[in-house]
């Protein structure tokens, strides 16, 4: 599902964000992604959803190389949800934004109602359809931004730090729901106990870089492998 071989990008003020990146991820997989501030980590986010196209190397997520030509299909392919829900919510209602997504991709009208309608209902958030998503709690709007791009039924779904601002009881509706969801994950966090719950397997990141890649309990319980690149144990593993 994602290829990327030797992916490099530089800003314009000179900033290296990625330096020879290779990532491979197998159709059904979840994997997580951490790293330390700087790592690189979203801008090898925004090379998923094409916003970025690479300089350097190449990305390609279902055999589809990520270039000028092919934007409107990788982002038909893959689900964002942005690690601020505020960026993705800009409709008057919440319904309108979870139907935004379908309407442009000229998706089936009955069936994509359908499935707004049932995922607004998984997440509690029928009955405030109608309202602005400016009125909603934090995480209200982080679930609601979810079931904007869940709609869309994609191949691949990118999270970006989804557990920020949720209170424990969201936080374990969401590791729920993403375990359940029968398509390929990637998540980017800080969160390195969400990684554990719902990814078999993570790659820290480090100046541009995966500098390990391997299993989620493996990788994670490696103290010194986590502080070398400015990472903590989780904190179930940190004890009393």
């Amino acid at each position: 599902m994602i290829d990327i071989d030797q992916l490099a990008f530089t800003y314009p003020d000179g900033a290296k964000a990625l330096d020879g990146l290779s990532l491979r991820v197998a159709k059904g997989e979840s994997v997580g992604i951490a790293g330390s501030n700087g790592a690189g980590k979203s801008t090898l986010v925004s090379h998923l959803n094409a916003w970025h196209l690479p300089q350097a190397g190449s990305a390609r997520i279902g055999g589809i190389a990520v270039e000028r030509k092919t934007v409107e299909q990788i982002r038909q392919m893959v689900g964002l949800v942005f690690q601020k829900p505020d960026d993705q919510l800009f409709m008057a209602r919440v319904y309108d934004d979870v139907l935004f997504g379908p309407s442009n991709l000229g998706m089936d009208e009955a069936q994509s109602r359908a499935e707004a309608e049932r995922l607004l209902r998984l997440f509690g958030l029928w009955e405030l359809r109608d309202k602005p998503p400016a009125h909603l709690s934090q995480g209200q709007k982080r679930f609601a931004a979810l079931a904007a791009v869940l709609v869309m039924q994609p191949e691949l779904l990118v999270m970006d730090e989804p557990t920020s601002d949720l209170d424990p009881r969201n936080r374990r509706m969401l590791i729920g729901l993403v375990n359940n969801l029968q398509t390929t994950k990637l998540t980017v966090s800080h969160d390195l106990d969400f990684i554990w719950e719902t990814c078999e397997r993570v790659c820290i990141m480090n100046k541009g870089k995966i500098v390990a890649d391997g299993p989620t309990k493996d990788i994670l319980a490696d103290r010194e492998l986590l502080e070398a690149n400015g990472l903590e144990l989780p904190l179930r593993l940190q004890g009393g």
